[in-house]
């Protein structure tokens, strides 16, 4: 028996072709939407997602620590995605970790495919491109590399890639140090909540618990950018999201009822507040909407880390702190798992309706 293989963008967009087919266009509501994103990008009117120094988050002047937690917390409440500064992260690892999974994408199609991932059997980590989703038939514009990064105990190192030889090292390394970034972050919305510090934490697995998925997002150039997206609107389920890019701007936010376009913001890493987060501050902080566009020039990667709860073991509703007579809980209990199913099930209507209409 075949397993059939989704067609890889990457095969579409290097054969020469000048039209997207038909199950890459988007709908007919969505296009209007769908601008250049290198003008976009150059807009500086309207508002634009806060940008965050961390430098100053455990200083030991409480004013000053104060006003840079404070300021975490208030994008957290207002956006639910910012660029972070001064994140601690050495500039000199995440390049290497972008080298690493630029070189893995340059490497030959048929090389990339001893990785692949065979979504129908239920072995989602490795090298993929979106299978369509029955409801809509919709493809999105990107392929794609998953796997677990952390904990260590965690991951199978087989599905890694080997070339570049780097990669392992400094995901790893990557990895590491982005499990104390998340710890720190997460430590100031429990206190923005009026929570102790490790509550947040604690609510979404700790240490042993929350794992964390890397997807590096391969995203061709494209023939039409206008009628096709890279990924289509969702929020993420995670408790945190944090994305390295390769300074080719294609995030879009939705934020007071307009896509608002990110800067590419040198040496930053973009966090996003998850819904798993929303629904444990019932509501406080924002998973927002997002989506990427793709373009004609340039080839966009990025490197999205998702920090998520294990998926049967917790029940997520918001915390009994969060919730008052005049602010009832906005969110059911469900586990992480109904939480997807929930989303899945909620999309496939919507596509029906759509269809329908």
């Amino acid at each position: 028996m075949v397993t059939s293989v989704a067609p890889r963008v990457e095969s579409l967009a290097s054969s020469g072709i000048q039209a997207i087919p038909k199950e890459y266009v988007r709908p007919q509501e969505e296009l209007a939407s769908i601008g250049n994103i290198f003008d976009e990008e150059k807009k500086d009117e309207g508002p634009q997602v806060p940008t965050i120094d961390l430098k100053e988050i455990d200083s030991e002047d409480p004013v000053v620590r104060e006003k840079c937690r404070e300021e975490l917390k208030k994008a957290a409440t207002d956006w639910g995605v910012m660029h972070l500064v001064n994140h601690g992260i050495p500039d000199e690892l995440t390049e290497r970790v972008k080298k690493a999974g630029e070189t893995f994408f340059e490497l030959p199609l048929e090389e990339k495919e001893k990785y692949a991932n065979d979504q129908a059997s239920g072995k989602i980590q490795g090298y993929g491109s979106k299978l369509a989703n029955n409801a809509s038939g919709q493809l999105e514009w990107e392929d794609y590399f998953f796997h677990l990064i952390f904990p260590e105990e965690k991951r199978d190192l087989s599905i890694w890639p080997k070339t570049p030889a780097d990669y392992t090292v400094a995901t790893s390394e990557y990895a590491r140090l982005l499990r104390s970034l998340a710890t720190k972050i997460m430590s100031v919305l429990s206190i923005g909540l009026g929570l102790e510090e490790g509550r947040l934490e604690k609510e979404v697995g700790g240490i042993e618990e929350l794992l964390l998925q890397m997807k590096i997002n391969y995203y061709p150039k494209c023939p039409q950018p206008e009628l096709a997206l890279g990924v289509e609107a969702h929020t993420d389920i995670s408790a945190l999201t944090f994305i390295l890019h390769n300074m080719v701007p294609g995030l879009q936010l939705f934020y007071e009822g307009k896509w608002v376009t990110a800067k590419c913001v040198p040496n930053s890493i973009i966090m996003h507040i998850g819904d798993t987060i929303e629904i444990l501050s019932n509501g406080k902080y924002k998973s927002i909407l997002h989506r990427g566009l793709v373009n004609k020039e340039k080839v966009r990667i990025s490197w999205a880390v998702f920090c998520e709860p294990p998926k049967e073991k917790i029940v997520l509703k918001p915390l009994p702190e969060t919730v008052s007579e005049t602010e009832p809980p906005l969110f059911p209990p469900r586990t992480f798992q109904q939480h997807i199913q929930h989303k899945l099930f909620r999309k496939a209507q919507q596509s029906l309706l759509s269809k329908e209409g």
